[in-house]
């Protein structure tokens, strides 16, 4: 699983957004108080202060200004304080910040300014402390972020390593929360699904071993018929009876390998390339007498993990199909790079069946291939064997299977 994908780091860059979210929010929110307060306290003083010294001193009355405070008009008004808009206004003088007042009224230009106010350094403290606090703020979402992270996805980690081998601890199915719930609900229907694929495990497996025996009697009595000096009358219904059953225990036995648990890792390989030359001219009697032309094109040598029987089947069950549909043109087994491709110039399938080609259940239909047990048998081997399935409309008419084998 990469990191971005980690559940883990979803939880701790979400609350980590919080954290970024509300500290931005409420740095608005201070600025705001911040600049407020300021007003208040400075630029509202100074306003009050000039309503009441400007009128006296126009009368020519002493006015005695609060500490710190210096009213000052037309010449005596500092040079770097000169020519000042109305309003308030923070000057610096050398390492100074004076808050300045300035105005104008009949008697010409008035400042007045404030040379002891401490609120500059004041909001400075405030600001510093509040980027502390945002600082530690991010650090805390974060801490918090990654426990709860944490003690969220690892009882999920356990769950889901759980699922994977069949069994979910004690631990979790004892929990009372929704993952106690979730971990019960894996538990019962993975025991549900243990118990359908064992029952149909064992039902295929005692089918098969209950059917070879008949299936032998049958072939043993079909080759005492055919044995030299029979009749052809006799001899030719035989063969018949002999190719039908030995045809028949071959699929007994296909279905017998596919009732086991795969364990391809440990067989040796296979050499598919001639299993199918070998299946091409096991069905060559099926084009006999007819205008198709059945073709193998050879090519790199195709090894793979395989049982020898299965791999005959697949493809074996393609190409028996595609010579019974096939009435005219030819059928071309081809052997690619990790591939064995069937084609053929038959009908093509139906588009209903195209369609249910991902779950094709044996239902028989008119087509070069044919839907039924022989298509779904080869389609079964192939997800067995972990290859590849696929199917592709000729170009000209006709069907292109294709198995695509981990080599």
């Amino acid at each position: 699983m990469r990191s971005a994908d980690s559940l883990k780091r979803r939880i701790v860059v979400a609350f980590l957004l919080f954290g970024i979210g509300a500290s931005g929010f409420f740095a608005i929110v201070a600025a705001l108080a911040v600049e407020g307060i300021e007003v208040q306290l400075v630029d509202k003083r100074l306003e009050a202060t000039v309503a009441w010294a400007a009128p006296r001193q126009a009368a020519g009355l002493d006015i005695d200004m609060p500490a710190g405070l210096r009213f000052q008009r037309n010449a005596d008004i500092p040079t770097p304080l000169r020519g000042l808009p109305d309003g308030v206004h923070k000057v610096d003088v050398g390492a100074t910040r004076l808050h300045v007042l300035a105005g104008h009224d009949t008697l010409g230009g008035w400042v007045l300014v404030d040379h002891e106010s401490d609120y500059d350094k004041i909001e400075l403290v405030v600001y510093s402390m509040f980027a502390t606090v945002f600082a530690g703020f991010l650090l805390l979402a974060t801490l918090l972020g990654r426990f709860l992270a944490t003690r969220v996805v690892t009882p999920i980690q356990e769950l889901a390593q759980a699922v994977g081998n069949d069994s979910a601890p004690p631990a979790l199915t004892g929990r009372k929360d929704e993952l106690g719930v979730l971990a019960r609900a894996l538990e019962a229907h993975t025991a549900e699904l243990r118990t359908f694929l064992d029952r149909e495990r064992y039902f295929t497996g005692d089918v098969s071993h209950e059917l070879r025996s008949p299936l032998t009697v049958i072939m043993g009595a079909a080759e005492i018929l055919m044995q030299d000096g029979a009749p052809p009358a006799v001899r030719a219904p035989a063969e018949r009876i002999y190719r039908a059953a030995h045809e028949a225990a071959e699929c007994v036995t296909v279905l017998l390998l596919l009732a086991r648990a795969p364990e391809l890792g440990a067989l040796a390989p296979v050499a598919v390339d001639q299993v199918a030359e070998e299946e091409v001219e096991r069905y060559r009697p099926l084009v006999a007498g007819k205008p198709v032309a059945l073709r193998f094109l050879d090519g790199p040598p195709l090894p793979a993990r395989a049982p020898r029987e299965l791999c005959a089947a697949a493809i074996g069950n393609l190409v028996r199909n595609a010579c019974q549909y096939t009435d005219q043109g030819e059928v071309v087994v081809r052997v690619l790079p990790g591939q064995v491709v069937v084609e053929d110039t038959g009908p093509g399938l139906p588009p209903a069946v195209v369609a249910t080609l991902g779950s094709i259940e044996g239902s028989p239909s008119r087509g070069s291939a044919g839907t039924g047990l022989g298509l779904a048998l080869a389609r079964r081997i192939c997800d067995f064997l972990g290859a590849g399935f696929s199917y592709e409309a000729r170009e000209g008419g006709g069907s292109r299977f294709t198995i695509s084998f981990a080599v």
